[in-house]
C-alpha cells in the first residue's frame, strides 16, 4: 500500500523517497522506450513520470488511438520492466508545450462548449466520455493492484488558470468512480494564488518551481501543514520558441539546486529527465503575457528541453552532475548508462523531384479536402483541419482604386495572392504593412494561403481558433468566400505526380532518397531552406523555420531502415538548392 504522511512516503510500510524523472511516451518512439527508462535509472531515479495527452488519444470525438506513439498501456508495461515506479498525470489539460495543452481540437468547433477547465457541462460531457475510455488503461497499472502507479493528478496547474474548485474536485470523483484509487494530487506553483486557486481539499499537493526549494517548501508549508514537500516539476531547462535563443542552464547551478531538495529531505521529479520531440504538429505555442494571451510565441520542434538526457537519449553533463546528487541516495552501485545507437554519416541528399502545392489541391483526395463555400471565412475548426494548411479565396469587386487589405484574427501566417501573383507574407502580431490592392477590372481574385502553428498551451489563449475571422479592403468586409483544407502533420501525401515543378507561385513539395547501410540516428539539416515541414518514409519529423534556433530535425533510428529512405519536404517560401544534410550532431541554436 502506498501511503502519504507529512513527513513523506512509504510503500508497503517502508519510506520511499520519490526520485522521479519525467519522460513523455508520446514525445519518443516506442522502440526506444527502455532504452530512455535504463538512462533514467542509471541517473539515480526510481519513479517515472509522464502526461496523457487527451488530444494524442482522441483525434475526433468517439475516435481513440492507443497504438505506436500512442500506447500508453505499452508505456506503464515498459516502465515497470524497466524497474521503476510511475506517476501518470492524465489530463483533460496538460500544458507540457504541447499543443492546445492537450485539449482536442474540436472542442473549439463545439458550439455546446462554451468554456474549458470549468464545470461547463457541454465540455464535461467529453470529459466524462473520454475517462471512460482512458481509466480502464490506467487503472491496471495501479500499486493496489499489482502495478507500479503511485499516483495520479488531478488536471495540471489550474491555480494558474481559474478558481473553480469545483470543476477539480469533479475529475477527482470522476476518476475514483472509474476504479482509480491511488492518491490524487495537484501541482501548481508556489504562490498563494496559485495555492489557493488549484487544490483541492483531501488531496495531496505538490509545487513546481527550478530554484529557491527552501522558499517554496515553506510556502506550501504554510498552505498545506500536512503535506509531505514534493516538486512535482523541477525545471532543470526550459523550452524554446521560433524567433528567440536557445534555452540552457548550467549543470552545476540545477545541481545545487538539486541537492537543495534532497538536503531538505524532499521528493522530486525531474522536469524533464529527457524531453524527446514535438513530432508532426504538436508542438504548443505560449503568449508573451498568458493573462491577455498578447503575442503569440510558437515552440520548435525540438522538445530537448537541456534535459540531463538529451534528445538522441544521450548522457549529458547535467546527467553527470545529477547522478553525483542521487547516487548518494542508492540502496547499492547505480546502472551504467545504456550505449547510444549508431549514427548516420554525415552526407548530403539532393530532392531532385518536387510538385507545386497548387498543381495537386485537386489530386488525391487526402492533399486538399473539397472546396467548402461560406459567406465569410471560416476557421479551422469549422472546417474539421486540426493543422496545416487552408486557401481561403474571394473576388474584390471593381474597378475601384488601390486600397489596403487587411486581416483580422490571422492564426497564423498568410500568403497573399492577387490574381495568382505572390504579394506578400504576413505574420500573426506583424506590424507590416498589408499590400495595397486596386482592381483594374470587374473583379479582383484574392487568395490567402493561411498555415498554422501550435495552439497556445498556456494561460487564457487555450482553445484558440485557427485561419482567420473577417477580410476587409480598406474598411469594407469581403464576402463570399471558398476554403481548400490541407491537412498536414501526418503520413506523406500519396500518390503524387513528381518531377520537376513548373513555375508558379506557391509552396513546393520535394523529394529525394537517403541510402542508408542499417538504421541509425541522425539529424537532418536545411540550410538554405525557408520554412515548412519535413517527412521521413511518411513519419513527419515536425516544422522548421530559418529564423532558429533550431536548426537540425532529429531523425530517430526506428523510422529508417536498411536501404533506401524517402525524404519529403515541404517548402512554404522557396529554398536556395533542394539540398538537405545528414549531420552527426544537433544544432538547437
Amino acid at each position: 500500500m502506498f501511503q502519504i504522511s507529512p513527513e513523506g512516503f512509504s510503500l508497503e510500510g517502508r519510506p520511499l523517497r520519490l526520485l522521479s524523472g519525467a519522460l513523455h511516451y508520446f514525445r519518443t518512439l516506442p522502440e526506444q522506450w527502455p532504452h530512455r527508462l535504463h538512462q533514467l535509472r542509471a541517473m539515480g531515479l526510481n519513479t517515472v513520470e509522464t502526461y496523457v495527452p487527451w488530444n494524442l488519444h482522441e483525434p475526433r470525438p468517439g475516435t481513440y488511438d492507443f497504438e505506436g506513439l500512442a500506447d500508453l498501456d505499452a508505456f506503464l508495461h515498459a516502465t515497470a520492466e524497466a524497474g521503476l515506479h510511475a506517476i501518470v498525470r492524465p489530463s483533460p489539460y496538460i500544458c507540457a508545450e504541447w499543443e492546445n495543452g492537450g485539449l482536442p481540437w474540436w472542442l473549439n468547433a463545439d458550439r455546446e462548449v462554451r468554456a474549458v477547465r470549468c464545470q461547463d457541462p457541454a465540455y464535461l460531457a467529453h470529459v466524462e466520455r473520454w475517462y471512460d475510455r482512458l481509466m480502464p488503461v490506467i487503472a491496471p497499472h495501479q500499486v493496489t493492484r499489482g502495478g507500479n502507479v503511485l499516483m495520479v493528478q488531478i488536471e495540471n496547474e489550474y491555480g494558474s488558470y481559474g478558481t473553480d474548485t469545483g470543476y477539480l474536485e469533479h475529475l477527482a470523483a470522476a476518476m475514483t468512480a472509474r476504479g482509480i484509487d491511488v492518491p490524487l494530487f495537484t501541482s501548481d506553483g508556489p504562490e498563494d494564488f496559485f495555492l489557493t486557486g488549484g487544490t483541492v481539499p483531501g488531496h495531496l499537493a505538490t509545487v513546481n518551481f527550478g530554484s529557491r526549494a527552501t522558499e517554496a517548501f515553506a510556502e506550501l508549508k504554510r498552505f498545506r501543514p500536512q503535506d509531505p514537500a514534493m516538486c512535482m516539476e523541477f525545471w532543470c531547462g526550459w523550452f524554446d520558441h521560433w524567433g528567440d535563443g536557445h534555452t540552457v542552464r548550467d549543470p552545476k547551478d540545477a545541481a545545487a539546486a538539486l541537492a537543495e531538495m534532497v538536503d531538505a529531505g524532499a521528493s522530486v521529479n525531474i522536469y524533464m529527465a529527457h524531453g524527446g520531440t514535438n513530432f508532426g504538429t504538436w508542438a504548443g505555442a505560449n503568449t508573451k503575457n498568458p493573462a491577455t494571451g498578447e503575442v503569440y510565441l510558437p515552440d520548435v520542434t525540438s522538445y530537448d528541453y537541456d534535459a540531463p538526457v538529451d534528445e538522441r537519449g544521450g548522457t549529458t553533463e547535467k546527467f553527470r552532475a545529477f547522478r553525483e546528487v542521487l547516487e548518494q541516495l542508492a540502496d547499492g552501485p547505480l546502472p551504467d548508462p545504456a550505449p547510444m545507437p549508431a549514427l548516420l554519416p554525415a552526407g548530403r541528399v539532393e530532392l531532385s523531384e518536387s510538385v507545386r502545392l497548387f498543381d495537386v489541391l485537386d489530386g488525391p483526395d487526402h492533399l486538399a479536402t473539397p472546396t467548402v463555400a461560406s459567406p465569410v471565412p471560416l476557421t479551422f475548426e469549422e472546417l474539421g483541419i486540426e493543422h496545416g494548411l487552408v486557401l481561403y479565396g474571394t473576388d474584390i469587386p471593381g474597378p475601384r482604386k488601390a486600397y489596403p487589405l487587411s486581416v483580422q484574427g490571422l492564426a497564423d501566417r498568410a500568403h497573399v495572392f492577387v490574381d495568382g501573383e505572390l504579394r506578400g507574407v504576413i505574420e500573426r502580431d506583424s506590424d507590416d504593412p498589408w499590400p495595397e490592392i486596386a482592381v483594374d477590372g470587374a473583379r479582383t481574385r484574392v487568395e490567402l494561403l493561411v498555415e498554422s502553428m501550435g495552439r497556445v498551451n498556456y494561460g487564457t489563449a487555450v482553445g484558440e481558433h485557427k485561419g482567420v475571422s473577417r477580410v476587409l479592403h480598406t474598411q469594407q468586409m469581403l464576402h463570399n468566400w471558398t476554403a481548400r483544407p490541407v491537412p498536414l502533420g501526418n503520413g506523406t501525401p500519396e500518390g503524387l505526380p513528381w518531377g520537376t515543378a513548373t513555375a508558379g507561385p506557391g509552396p513546393v513539395f520535394h523529394r529525394g532518397f537517403l541510402d542508408a547501410g542499417e538504421p541509425a540516428d541522425g539529424y537532418l539539416a536545411l540550410p538554405g531552406w525557408t520554412k515548412g515541414y519535413v517527412w521521413v518514409n511518411g513519419f513527419c519529423l515536425g516544422r522548421y523555420w530559418e529564423r532558429g534556433p533550431q536548426r537540425t530535425l532529429y531523425v530517430p533510428w526506428p523510422l529508417l531502415r536498411a536501404g533506401r529512405n524517402e525524404i519529403v519536404v515541404l517548402e512554404l517560401d522557396g529554398c536556395a538548392e533542394p539540398v538537405v544534410e545528414v549531420r552527426d550532431s544537433p544544432d538547437l541554436g
